[in-house]
């Protein structure tokens, strides 16, 4: 088995772990940053609504010379469909939306520690040829 692909499907124990594994990283995450601000989140469903709130009190507040009534009418409309189509898929599946925190927590990780990792190997000099124009050509960051 060569790729991820390959891999067999029913392997449970794995996506247990990697479960638990993530759910603790979560709520690690959720304690720092608690600690940080002296607030506990809510779930992400809550956050993207607050969100939304925020985005459309924001809108709203805004006055132009250009926006008229009709303009301002039409905002207000957009912002009740947005409001109209989000809402039932977050009270469905609130959960979806703690996963793909956590999964874009995950990802942002992943990229912070590629990227620390280069900047030491190029501070040592490791980062490849220079030029007069500082590091030229490609190099290929592993993300494993």
């Amino acid at each position: 088995m060569s790729d991820a692909t390959e891999r067999p499907a029913a392997d449970t124990a794995d996506a247990d772990a990697w479960a638990k594994a993530c759910a603790e990283d979560l709520a690690a995450e959720r304690a720092r940053r608690s600690a940080q601000t002296g607030t506990t989140p809510g779930s992400a469903a809550e956050e993207l609504r607050k969100l939304a709130d925020a985005v459309a009190d924001k809108l709203s507040s805004i006055q132009t010379p250009l926006s008229g009534t009709a303009a301002a009418g039409a905002v207000q409309q957009l912002i009740a469909q947005a409001k109209a189509a989000v809402e039932p898929v977050v009270e469905r599946n609130p959960e979806v939306f703690d996963h793909l925190a956590a999964a874009g927590s995950e990802l942002l990780a992943a990229y912070r520690a590629a990227v620390e990792g280069q900047e030491r190997r190029w501070t040592r000099g490791e980062g490849g040829p220079e030029g007069p124009d500082g590091p030229s050509g490609t190099e290929r960051i592993d993300l494993d």
